[in-house]
């Protein structure tokens, strides 16, 4: 079984490396108009260059894992400013992507908890599927979009899980199908669990991303021993391994919130579970210290006995 790890973002080792840079919608607004657009070029110019150096990073590294910030575009879909982050950059885009497939990285994007496809709101969904088609169309720029992933949850209840889950299923054909087929679900701390998220993914045909530290905070009784067979299984048709999420909780009193580091005993019963399936799959590391967290635990599991350190970032059990 061979395991790869990765992690979200910013690699922290970097001097002044995030490629997350922000602009206000109320600090682009108080600027003069001549110069908003020239300031959203100097802000994405930062987040690609930087983007670059991590991916550089991780090529010296050997990590093949790495999630995109989502923040590389400042307001990308804001309604009032909706202007066009492709054509100016069209070289740093493709630069990016030239990495990926020199290199064979596995890259992703997570938009935030405000895409979702359960909402009664028309215009949710709407907003929901301009925010898909912004990751789309960065992926598509780095000629990534055939391998490239865009990871949401399913999103809220609304006080009925069913409705709210038919609900996902029709708001969903709004979704252009060469997004869809770029699209993984992944299991939330609250609301829909593991046997929830795998049930919709089947029906779709999506790959189901399994947040382990998610599941422990809202497992509903669920075995995951029973259900991680199924989980990986969705990964068949993409050819893909499975990707998985971990994280441990910040404390018991903070337990749905992310520690600085990767607990090694809270996430070991996973480890020993997803060894008896013999099956490989990839491990995106979500700990606040990022890049630095995630060097940690390889250092950690490498340390067991029969484990065997295959590459900087990558194990064989």
């Amino acid at each position: 079984m061979k395991i790869r790890f990765g992690y979200v973002a910013n690699a922290l080792s970097l001097w002044d490396a995030s490629p997350s840079k922000t602009l206000t919608f109320t600090r682009y607004s108080l600027l003069p108009k001549a110069e908003r657009l020239e300031k959203l070029k100097m802000v994405t110019a930062q987040n690609l260059h930087h983007t670059k150096r991590i991916l550089h990073y991780n090529i010296a590294h050997e990590i093949e894992l790495y999630r995109f910030s989502s923040s590389l575009v400042p307001l990308a879909t804001h309604p009032e400013v909706m202007w066009d982050f492709l054509t100016p950059f069209k070289n740093e885009w493709k630069e990016i992507g030239n990495l990926i497939q020199q290199f064979k990285l596995r890259v992703s994007f997570h938009p935030n908890q405000f895409t979702l496809f359960t909402s009664e709101r028309e215009e949710v969904t709407m907003n929901a599927v301009k925010d898909m088609e912004y990751h789309f169309n960065m992926l598509q720029a780095m000629g990534a979009h055939h391998t490239g992933l865009i990871n949401i949850h399913i999103g809220g209840a609304y006080g009925d899980k069913n409705k709210s889950l038919n609900r996902f299923h029709q708001n969903l054909k709004h979704l252009p199908n060469e997004i869809s087929k770029r699209m993984t679900l992944e299991n939330d701390d609250k609301t829909y669990d593991i046997r929830e998220t795998l049930i919709t993914c089947e029906k779709e045909s999506i790959p189901m991303v399994l947040d382990y530290h998610h599941h422990m905070a809202n497992s509903a009784e669920n075995d995951l021993a029973l259900y991680l067979p199924r989980i990986f299984e969705t990964w068949h048709n993409f050819h893909m391994v499975p990707k998985v999420h971990i994280s441990s909780p910040k404390s018991d009193q903070a337990f749905r919130s992310h520690a600085d580091f990767v607990s090694l005993d809270f996430i070991l019963p996973f480890l020993t579970m997803a060894k008896a399936l013999n099956q490989d799959f990839d491990i995106m590391i979500e700990a606040k210290q990022k890049n630095l967290a995630m060097h940690r635990l390889i250092e950690e599991i490498a340390a067991i006995r029969g484990v065997k350190r295959i590459s900087s970032s990558s194990v064989e059990w």
